[in-house]
């Protein structure tokens, strides 16, 4: 008699983690859940199952040791979610303590939060998936309307690729609507390009009049970070910017120039990041003895990536070499770096979209920066390459004449 109900609680247990298993098919959701946090300035992000009964972390970013990993659940009745559920509205607070609604509500007590996003996931034939939420034991200003904007389009872009996937599935052709792909694309490039460049465009100017400013060596600490945590931010939105447009938008675009003298764009490029961490060691070499036919900023993204790279990566004590000359052969640029090699298998994928680095490792950023390098050398005819070994590890564009 008990063979029905165990055999309809195993069939949901299945599709459970089914949605477990689609959410980590989705290549975006790391980068996706590094920008909430990045945005945010908040510590977890998570995308979450959510039924009447269960609340599952399908994807996490923890930064706070909160605790939970993939496939773990919370009690639904102790999430916000569950009231974003019934609701299918958002809830946001950025100090709970301070809020009438939250500071006694059992969900921030409970798991100690000051600050709070939730966004609903809804499929296209309107049914709730689960949330795209982020939290914090800090108080951090989230409800500003770029970033429920942000949360909301990220969310959409989540339920349109479970949407395709399940398509997928069923060996449909037509995986996407085109007409809602090509507004989710245009709405995605235009939150990064505007929403998100525009304020940190203030704060770049804003640290740079402060950083004129007759300041107190702890003020001046403060405003050097923030100017390099907005350099990162920058170069991070313009990857995760051309990384839409190259996969959504129909390649990388460029703005080729003949007769570039490209020597000013590479010091600069050099200067910037060698300000930003700190005077590392940095030694030039160029020989550009014939202009070059190429976008020059397009040339100076792909040094600064490389540069970042190499910088992140190689040995912090180690000098790292950039070379450039230009000949009646063509173009070449390399950044090299000392520090531990990179192994076979990790060559074979470094060049893919959101890669990772192995266990215990660190990966600053999105995992996009050598991608895209890679499609600026494409999109000009030439070609990225890395030799590492114990000695040193270099990164080689080379583009004919």
């Amino acid at each position: 008699m008990s063979a029905g109900p165990l055999s309809d609680s195993v069939q949901k247990d299945a599709r459970l983690l089914a949605d477990v298993a689609a959410i980590a098919r989705v290549e975006a959701i790391p980068s996706i859940l590094d920008v909430c946090c990045r945005v945010t300035g908040m510590g977890f992000a998570a995308v979450a199952r959510v039924t009447e009964d269960r609340w599952i972390a399908c994807a996490v970013r923890d930064e706070i040791d909160f605790g939970l990993g993939v496939g773990g659940e919370l009690p639904v009745r102790t999430t916000l979610c569950d009231e974003v559920r019934d609701t299918r509205e958002v809830i946001v607070f950025d100090h709970a303590a301070e809020d009438p609604r939250y500071a006694t509500h059992h969900t921030p007590l409970t798991y100690g939060l000051q600050s709070y996003i939730s966004m609903p996931i809804i499929r296209a034939d309107g049914s709730f998936f689960g949330t795209l939420c982020a939290i914090d034991p800090r108080p951090h200003r989230v409800s500003k309307p770029e970033t429920i904007q942000t949360f909301e389009l990220f969310a959409a872009l989540i339920a349109a690729q479970l949407d395709a996937d399940e398509r997928l599935a069923r060996s449909q052709a037509d995986l996407v609507d085109e007409r809602t792909a090509a507004e989710l694309r245009d709405q995605f490039i235009a939150v990064l390009g505007h929403d998100l460049r525009n304020p940190l465009a203030a704060i770049q100017a804003g640290t740079e009049m402060l950083k004129r400013e007759d300041l107190d060596p702890r003020a001046a600490k403060v405003v050097d970070q923030m100017r390099v945590s907005a350099l990162r931010m920058g170069r991070l939105i313009n990857d995760v910017l051309d990384f839409a447009r190259g996969r959504l938008g129909g390649g990388l675009p460029l703005n080729a120039q003949t007769g570039v003298q490209l020597g000013h764009t590479l010091e600069q490029v050099v200067g910037e990041l060698r300000s930003a961490q700190g005077g590392r060691a940095i030694r030039t070499d160029f020989a550009l003895a014939r202009p070059v036919a190429c976008d020059p900023d397009r040339i100076g993204q792909l040094l600064s990536n490389l540069l970042a790279n190499a910088l992140t990566h190689g040995s912090p004590d180690g000098e790292v070499r950039v070379r450039a000359v230009s000949d009646a052969d063509g173009f070449e640029l390399s950044v090299t770096n000392q520090g531990a090699p990179i192994s076979p298998s990790a060559r074979a994928d470094l060049f893919k979209p959101f890669k990772r680095l192995g266990p215990g490792q660190v990966r600053e950023g999105l995992g996009l920066g050598l991608y895209i390098a890679s499609q600026i050398a494409a999109a000009h005819g030439g070609v990225l390459e890395v030799a590492s070994d114990s000695a040193e590890t270099r990164f080689t564009f080379r583009m004919p004449a």
